[in-house]
């Protein structure tokens, strides 16, 4: 009772003094402390609660297929291991590495998961002989692989308004040694503190004061995912508390997993101009090329390193600072038991291994990105890109995008002022499928901006005369290669009283031709004769069936007075490549959400074709052409082996130069001219089959068939009549023609025999031989 007296006592007195500053402690209490503490509650809560990082859209190229067969060589399989991140590190043993032995490729790959299913990683041995794949061989069992891939380049990236490079991984997914080697440097009381570590501020504290300026740090990883998440970077008492309090009310309402995960995911480490790396996993891909689950120790120490300044210890800019920290983290896993003090200092001895490219690619190749944009645009809007964690796999081929860019670069440059004066485009498919496997927009590579690939439109010039051909040879009951037309003088009326009077491009004419000869040889008047025999409302029906419209409908439709893209005019020769198939041109593969779930896929089913006796008669005229005629520099270049069939173009004036030219797997067009539309000087010949020519001379393709295709047979023809002859007869030629449609009694050579004793003249004379290089 006394002890109660005297406290009553003692509080009596010193109340008076200490009143005010209570009352204003509990005003501050209730009136601010608790209402900022909720306030503060509420938003950790919202932001863990739903905790959506900005994840980008990941755009990926087509996976590398090898099976034996395979057109492949090794500077074009470097480069594909090179674009997709593959480092060389003369081993080939862990994942996203290679190793070369003469013509033997031992390579680790990193698996993927894709729109066709994936596959697991795995180690091969590739071997390459005579410009093909001569066998795969899985090197874990030594057994043959009939096909495998490598996992695909990643092209391009869709970011949202925060320009951050993040792959959400989960923690059990993170390597034990990289959370273990994380919590050893960087908070070793993660498990017990509250989130904040009053020892490790004090010990902090001590050997700042010790060394005179801050060596060590005393925030717990909680405290770090806090200045990420929320706060600035500003050093003042405010933001202090605001973390010290954010901290606690972290770890009152999750457990440590969840916010050890949160940190993996958002922990800042790198940048690459206004891009910045978010999460060990992002960075694994941006400093090694792998991803993280695929890191040795020494790597996951330099990540971890990192942490303390991904700007000061940044490894491609200050190596020798990002050695030391790496290597001080080394000691800290061996001090900790990690790791034992002599795989440490093993580790130690290792270099850096940083890939040379970061992979955070950003839109490398404009044009491709934009026909990927239109193409699923229709199913995923902007939005939903931006804010994404989709991966969206194309059918873009790394090789033949950068060797068309060469291809265009190298032939301007060889052209001079034609050169430096003119633009290019180019579009490259797969023949058989229609798979864009690469696009060009601009001479120069990489240029953003107009896209004259897609939006450009150009007369196509000769580029038409195929499909004149081909609608006349749908009809072979009337017409085949060996029929005869016109190549004589032209004169019609127009609407407007004035006379349409074309020429050929050497002003000269032939009389009656071949049909097979008015096209090796891209005769104009030839073309235009046929087209009205035909006549231009057919063709132009048959244009319009592949989505064109206001077609020229017109005779100077006949010879290319038709503008086109090149994108527009790559669709119409697909219909020949592929044998007759009508198929859209696709950039796109399909497209998968973050759990490696396909949710959308972009596929044609072919039907059974159509024309094909007529495609593969113009494909095999086409071939000619590249034989002796316009296109005939492609045999004297040392591309006769590919067999190519191509057609050139040349638009009024020498405004356009294109061409177009597929082998058995691949077909290319390109385009030169100038963006002002004055003369390039360039005819198909001199300009865009130079580009094509440079193009195959380094994409490994596999040759076109030689032969007529299916359905077809060599026959001898009487090219006055388009009748089957003799062998023997004068004038007859031996061509291709649909099987069954000739009969096969064949016209004698008696009433030839009596014409010439006449006198006849009734025999058409041979077709002239260029003595310089053909033209349109």
């Amino acid at each position: 009772m006394a002890f109660l007296t005297r406290l009553r006592s003692f509080a009596s007195a010193v109340w008076p003094w200490v009143r005010i500053p209570f009352w204003i402690c509990m005003g501050l209490l209730f009136g601010f402390v608790l209402p900022y503490t909720l306030v503060l509650n509420k938003r950790v809560q919202d932001r863990f609660n739903d905790l959506v990082f900005a994840v980008p859209t990941r755009i990926y190229a087509r996976p590398l297929p090898l099976s034996a067969g395979t057109p492949m060589n090794p500077a074009t399989l470097e480069l594909e291991l090179t674009f997709a991140g593959y480092g060389n590190d003369g081993r080939g043993q862990v994942a996203g590495t290679w190793a070369k032995e003469g013509s033997t490729y031992n390579i680790a790959s990193r698996g993927y998961a894709g729109p066709d299913g994936g596959e697991l990683p795995k180690r091969i041995r590739v071997v390459l002989g005579k410009g093909q794949v001569a066998s795969v061989k899985d090197t874990a069992n030594g057994r043959p692989l009939d096909l495998t891939h490598l996992d695909p380049a990643r092209i391009a990236t869709v970011y949202g308004s925060q320009q951050e490079e993040r792959r959400i991984v989960r923690l059990a997914d993170v390597p034990p040694l990289l959370i273990s080697g994380l919590q050893a440097v960087e908070d070793r009381d993660f498990k017990h503190h509250i989130g904040i570590d009053f020892t490790a501020i004090l010990r902090a504290s001590f050997a700042n004061l010790r060394a005179g300026h801050t060596v060590q740090g005393g925030s717990t990883l909680t405290q770090q995912l806090v200045r990420n998440l929320f706060l600035d970077r500003s050093q003042n008492l405010t933001r202090k508390f605001n973390e010290a309090l954010m901290s606690i009310l972290i770890e009152t309402h999750y457990d440590k997993s969840r916010i050890l995960e949160a940190y993996v995911n958002e922990v800042f480490l790198g940048q690459q101009g206004n891009q910045a790396v978010h999460g060990f996993a992002a960075a694994s891909e941006f400093y090694f090329g792998r991803r993280m689950e695929d890191l040795r120790p020494q790597e996951m120490a330099l990540l971890i390193g990192l942490v303390k300044g991904p700007s000061y210890y940044d490894p491609r800019r200050y190596p020798d600072r990002a050695l030391v920290r790496r290597n001080l983290v080394l000691d800290q896993f061996a001090e900790t038991g990690l790791i034992a003090p002599d795989q440490a200092a093993a580790f130690k001895s290792t270099p850096l291994g940083i890939v040379s490219n970061g992979q955070l690619p950003h839109n490398r190749f404009p044009a491709f990105m934009q026909l990927v944009r239109a193409q699923i645009t229709s199913d995923f809007d902007d939005d939903t890109l931006s804010n994404g964690n989709l991966s969206i796999f194309t059918t873009l081929d790394p090789a033949a995008q950068l060797y068309a860019e060469q291809a265009i670069t190298s032939t301007a440059a060889n052209l001079g002022k034609r050169g430096e004066a003119a633009q290019a485009a180019a579009v490259v498919t797969e023949a058989k499928t229609g798979a864009v496997l690469a696009m060009v927009g601009s001479k120069t590579p990489g240029e953003q901006g107009f896209n004259r690939a897609m939006d450009a439109r150009r007369p196509i010039g000769s580029l038409m005369k195929p499909l004149v051909y081909l609608v006349a040879l749908a009809n072979p009951e009337r017409w085949n290669l060996g029929s005869p037309v016109e190549d004589s003088p032209i004169s019609m009326r127009q609407p407007d009283g004035s006379y349409w009077t074309p020429k050929n491009d050497e002003g000269d004419v032939h009389g009656s031709v071949p049909m097979v000869d008015g096209l090796v040889h891209s005769w104009n008047l030839a073309t235009i004769n046929l087209g009205m025999s035909v006549g231009v409302a057919r063709i132009k029906a048959f244009l319009e069936s592949f989505g064109l419209t206001d077609v020229n409908p017109s005779p100077s439709l006949l010879i290319g007075a038709e503008d086109m893209s090149p994108l527009q005019a790559a669709q119409l020769y697909q219909y020949i490549a592929a044998d007759g198939h009508a198929l859209p041109l696709l950039a796109v593969r399909g497209v998968v959400d973050n759990k490696g779930q396909t949710i959308k896929r972009y596929e044609v089913k072919t039907g059974p074709g159509e024309y094909q006796p007529a495609v593969r008669l113009v494909t095999w005229a086409m071939q000619q052409v590249a034989r002796s005629g316009t296109a005939a520099s492609i045999g004297s270049s040392g591309l006769a082996y590919l067999n190519a069939a191509g057609k050139t173009g040349t638009s009024n004036d020498m405004r356009d130069s294109w061409f177009a030219g597929f082998t058995g797997d691949h077909l290319a067009l390109f385009w030169m001219g100038r963006d002002d539309n004055k003369p390039s000087g360039l005819y198909g010949a001199t300009g865009s089959l130079r580009a094509w020519q440079e193009l195959f001379r380094k994409l490994p393709t596999r040759p076109l068939s030689a032969a007529p295709g299916d359905g077809l047979e060599m026959a001898w023809i009487n090219t006055s009549n388009g009748h089957r002859s003799e062998e023997g007869c004068e004038g007859a030629r031996q061509l291709p023609v649909v099987a069954g449609t000739l009969g096969q009694d064949a016209e004698g050579c008696f009433w030839q025999h009596v014409g010439n004793l006449f006198g006849s003249a009734d025999t058409p004379p041979a077709p002239a031989t260029p003595t310089e290089p053909a033209r349109d």
